[in-house]
């Protein structure tokens, strides 16, 4: 297969995930809301500390909720094709792996901006903030990058759904919860206890909201971002090839032991 058919073959998964969303469209809205009411809430702790500290919490929101719709979106991509009785035809079609799941995660990150860039314009207009001074186009562009590094770990994490039918999917939110501990999401990763403050350094979470905070917050330039965001594309390249070959050999495993049949 050439590289412009598996564009093509990478798009058209873009399109499928795009059209499952539309068909539960009632889901897509709870979970908005949710994710939307979430970051709400959270900002209103902040309210008496004034604007910045606003825009601090909801920073926290915006990444954790742009996390939480990554592993989603990856480690439900393969609970949606056992729940539809699909995911024998998907695994056994004539089609590179790859392919396949970089038009998922492509479809990951793509809805997960929209969705962050939402949440945060409804923020500033809820709370009469104005952005004058913020660096909105680096904010977006350290969200896109950051999408990449967080998307290998989706694809590590979506090994669980591919081995576990009933409660795979669920378990991801292990992966989640633990990035949300280490990465200084709600708070300064200077108040973790010693031993623990380790795990900080390694998770591409801790990056990101230290680079979107200072765009937000301070109006940092590009210029000065541009090693946060070169360490995060670096991330991005070394766990995008490990996430797949460790997806790979799962589904090898899992078709070996017969664990793609719905019924687990």
């Amino acid at each position: 297969m050439n590289l412009k058919a598996q564009a093509y073959g990478s798009i058209a998964f873009i399109e499928r995930n795009f059209a499952l969303i539309k068909r539960y469209i009632g889901w897509e809205i709870v979970f908005l809301t949710y994710n939307i009411v979430n970051a709400l809430a959270i900002g209103l702790i902040g309210a008496r500390m004034g604007k910045d500290m606003v825009l601090y919490l909801v920073v926290g929101a915006m990444v954790w909720g742009f996390l939480s719709i990554l592993f989603h979106e990856i480690s439900e991509s393969i609970a949606w094709e056992r729940w539809e009785g699909t995911i024998e035809y998907t695994f056994m079609a004539p089609i590179n792996r790859f392919t396949h799941l970089i038009g998922n995660c492509l479809h990951a990150v793509t809805y997960g901006v929209i969705r962050s860039t939402l949440i945060l314009v409804l923020v500033v207009l809820f709370f009469g903030i104005s952005l004058k001074g913020a660096n909105l186009p680096a904010l977006v562009i350290i969200l896109i990058v950051s999408g990449l590094s967080f998307v290998g770990l989706g694809l590590i994490a979506a090994v669980l759904p591919l081995l576990s039918t009933e409660k795979g999917a669920y378990a991801t939110h292990i992966f989640e919860a633990v990035l949300l501990l280490v990465s200084g999401v709600y708070y300064e990763i200077e108040v973790l206890p010693v031993w623990i403050r380790p795990l900080s350094y390694i998770s591409p979470a801790t990056y990101t909201l230290r680079a979107m905070r200072a765009a937000l917050l301070q109006g940092t330039g590009l210029g000065e971002l541009l090693p946060t965001i070169v360490l995060l594309l670096a991330i991005g390249i070394i766990l995008i090839p490990l996430g797949i070959i460790v997806f790979q050999q799962a589904e090898f495993y899992a078709k070996k032991t017969g664990k793609l049949k719905r019924s687990g």
